[in-house]
């Protein structure tokens, strides 16, 4: 669930769904990030099922993964990917979060050997008193701005004093909108990036 990008025969509300219509057809894409080369295991019916969307590939280049054992959240977490790059620390836990259970499949599959913990849960599977140093999003846009709006107010509120979330958003689907709304419901909002198309929002609480 972090934007979209879809095959012939798929349509856009599977991957918000919690069990995929379309037929598991699984593959394998590969990328390479910081001198490591991950292979994950991929499918229909799951966000960009067939490569690494290029705005989750903008997020993880351009922002520098955590540096320090800490407690980290990947909302819509697709297959994997962004969860697969935080867990490379021993150290750090992650909450990989998705409602769609093909994704979280996958996820969990694609994390197993990881030296971090991974947690691959739906929204309502994650205890309330878990709170976040970072929390790393491709956010679900396409699920329209009152959902997406409920989705930030529901998780951001999670983050730890002093934490931060990244947020990456297509300058054309509403990168600077979200930022001016972010602004203006309390947070502070610093963009961070911009690289193909896409920018990046560094969110924390305003001081």
């Amino acid at each position: 669930m972090v934007g979209m990008s879809k095959g012939p025969s798929e349509q856009p509300e599977h991957y918000f769904s919690e069990q995929p219509a379309v037929d598991d057809r699984e593959r394998v894409i590969g990328f390479e990030l910081d001198g490591v080369v991950y292979e994950l295991t991929t499918s229909t019916g799951v966000f960009s099922g067939n490569r690494l969307d290029p705005g989750t590939s903008v997020l993880l280049h351009k922002v520098v993964p955590p540096d320090t054992a800490g407690v980290f959240l990947d909302l819509g977490c697709g297959y994997g990917p962004i969860s697969a790059v935080l867990a490379q620390r021993e150290d750090a836990e992650v909450w990989a979060v998705d409602v769609n259970r093909r994704a979280l499949d996958l996820t969990r599959r694609n994390t197993e050997k990881a030296p971090g913990k991974v947690h691959a849960a739906v929204p309502e599977e994650v205890p309330a008193e878990v709170r976040f140093d970072e929390i790393w999003s491709n956010p679900p846009i396409k699920v329209g701005k009152e959902a997406l709006h409920e989705l930030l107010e529901t998780w951001l509120p999670r983050l730890k004093d002093g934490g931060v979330a990244w947020l990456v958003v297509s300058k054309h689907l509403g990168a600077d909108s979200l930022a001016r709304w972010l602004g203006e419901s309390g947070w502070e909002v610093d963009k961070h990036a911009s690289a193909k198309g896409y920018r990046v929002l560094r969110v924390e609480r305003a001081r």
